[in-house]
């Protein structure tokens, strides 16, 4: 080989090692440059991991609260219903057995006029005695106080399920 071949060769190795350095620099620059980003990446992706589960257990602790709320809710309107109903109950007792042992009657207002059909009247008079009462039996004034029992049961439940729909339902949002 000649002196001009050798140094050709020379030169060729020369630029393929310059080459192959220079790749090799720029291959280590690029792959640093992603680990940078890939990290950047990944740091990001963490911080948003953490962002929603905070945010979801935050709305967790709200609806658990609500719900709690709702639940003394309802049990303060359960207690109170209640005890209406007993008192109402055992003021009804006490007249159902006043009326049972004869200590008290129970009488019924009314007014009624000769005209109106009900009661017969005479050529002569215009009426008959208006603010009269009558006394029932003993056990028609129980069978009324019964009914009255019903009565404040119903409406205890009525005023119960409209606490509830206002006081409750409204605190869970629902309609």
């Amino acid at each position: 080989m000649t002196e001009a071949q050798m140094k050709l060769i020379g030169a060729a190795v020369i630029a393929a090692a310059l080459f192959l350095a220079g790749g090799s620099v720029a291959w280590l620059w690029q792959a640093n440059a992603y680990g940078k980003v890939i990290a950047t990446n990944e740091a990001n992706r963490q911080a948003d991991i953490a962002l929603i589960a905070n945010a979801g257990s935050d709305q967790a602790r709200k609806a658990l609260a609500k719900q709690q709320d709702a639940e003394q809710k309802l049990a303060a309107l359960d207690k109170d219903a209640t005890e209406q109903k007993e008192r109402a109950n055992a003021e009804n007792e006490i007249l159902r057995r006043a009326v049972a042992d004869g200590t008290r009657r129970l009488r019924i207002a009314g007014s009624c006029s000769a005209g109106g059909g009900n009661v017969p009247g005479t050529a002569g008079t215009s009426g008959v005695g208006d603010a009269g009462s009558v006394e029932l039996a003993p056990a028609a004034g129980r069978s009324v106080l019964d009914i009255r029992a019903g009565i404040i049961a119903d409406q205890a439940a009525l005023r119960a399920a409209q606490s509830y729909i206002r006081d409750v339902c409204g605190l869970l949002g629902q309609p």
